[in-house]
């Protein structure tokens, strides 16, 4: 039986990374095999780009063209032959991503982002999608506790993070029965319960 395959978005400082081990915790304990991997990156080229695309400046077709280029990678080692086993990924970020980042947050040309889409995984989308959402004036306060050094996404204006989450919720208005927004500023057991819920509605 092919296994399922749940991706994590939302803003910067949503908090979705806090959740991702959870829930792979949670899978395993009902007995499946699990695969958590991230975007970009998940292979030994995907993390290379990943270098190249958060601390690189770029044009935004090239930026765009490297994220796809990880994905493909991504997908051809990592995501479709652990699906094809049987296995659960569970991956943070995905194409929804892309959609938010390249096409709200840079403003990237909407019908090469389809374009991109339909050639690199036309045939495969996620089972189900969780969306982190809280405003930026909370995610901010959140990354401005970080001490490690912040990548040039998370270094953006207010604005633009703004963009991202409006493209992020536009996406989702679209794909209702794949991305389930999570209010994203509630308590970490809140959060957590909501997140339990829906992965037990594709179990």
């Amino acid at each position: 039986m092919r296994g399922k395959f749940i991706t994590f978005e939302g803003i910067d400082g949503a908090g979705k990374s806090s959740h991702i081990a959870g829930v792979c915790a949670f899978l395993a304990a009902r007995g499946l095999q699990v695969v958590n991997t991230r975007e970009p990156g998940g292979t030994p080229l995907g993390e290379k780009l990943r270098d190249l695309l958060l601390n690189e400046p770029m044009h935004l077709e090239t930026e765009a063209l490297l994220m796809f280029a990880a994905r493909s990678e991504h997908l051809a080692m990592v995501i479709e032959p652990a699906l094809a086993r049987g296995d659960w990924v569970v991956c943070d970020r995905f194409t929804d991503a892309t959609y938010a980042y390249q096409g709200g947050g840079r403003g990237l040309d909407r019908h090469k982002f389809a374009d991109l889409e339909r050639w690199v995984h036309g045939h495969l989308q996620p089972d189900l999608t969780l969306l982190f959402d809280l405003p930026f004036s909370v995610a901010r306060e959140r990354i401005a506790l970080q001490t490690r050094e912040l990548d040039r996404f998370e270094q953006e204006r207010a604005d633009f993070h703004e963009r991202v989450r409006l493209a992020y919720l536009e996406r989702a208005a679209a794909a209702p029965q794949r991305i389930k927004v999570i209010n994203a500023d509630r308590t970490l057991d809140e959060i957590k319960n909501s997140v339990e819920e829906t992965v037990l509605s594709i179990c």
